[in-house]
């Protein structure tokens, strides 16, 4: 009778690309368009309301395009023991939250400052949310350095 194979429990780490959501954009896209006929369909005089529609589609567009022109970005999720990188910088202290398919990202830099990114379902397809959500369970951050005493 052959012996069973070794089985190996870890897992290789998540390797997400994240690039800027075109489903975002057209949603800032429609929040402008809806903005400026609400705006219009108001009791302010028509002086007023047109440039205001106008400023008020100007700033969807504006939105939309600076979501479109982001850079795509690396997320690295490393199994086990180890400390988070996006793009190559440690990332202390990652949270992951979820509403339904959109997955939002929170860590701290080791400058200290917050930093934020969210996944959008056309971004993250179902496959790679899958993926994300095996490693965060298999993921524990590394230790914080212990304080010596005085």
């Amino acid at each position: 009778m052959p012996k069973s194979r070794n089985w190996s429990n870890t897992s290789a780490p998540c390797r997400l690309e994240w690039r800027p959501s075109r489903l975002l954009a057209a949603a800032l896209l429609a929040l402008g368009l809806l903005a400026a006929g609400s705006v219009l369909a108001t009791e302010i005089p028509g002086r007023a309301a047109w440039p205001m529609a106008f400023a008020a589609l100007a700033y969807g567009q504006w939105l939309a395009r600076r979501e479109l022109k982001r850079p795509g970005r690396t997320l690295l999720v490393p199994s086990g023991k180890g400390v988070a990188l996006f793009d190559g910088v440690a990332m202390g202290g990652m949270e992951v939250q979820w509403r339904g398919p959109l997955a939002f990202v929170q860590w701290r830099n080791p400058q200290g400052l917050r930093g934020r990114m969210q996944f959008w379902p056309d971004t993250l397809p179902a496959p790679s949310r899958r993926e994300l959500r095996l490693a965060l369970i298999n993921h524990t951050p590394a230790p914080a350095a212990g304080s010596m005493a005085p």
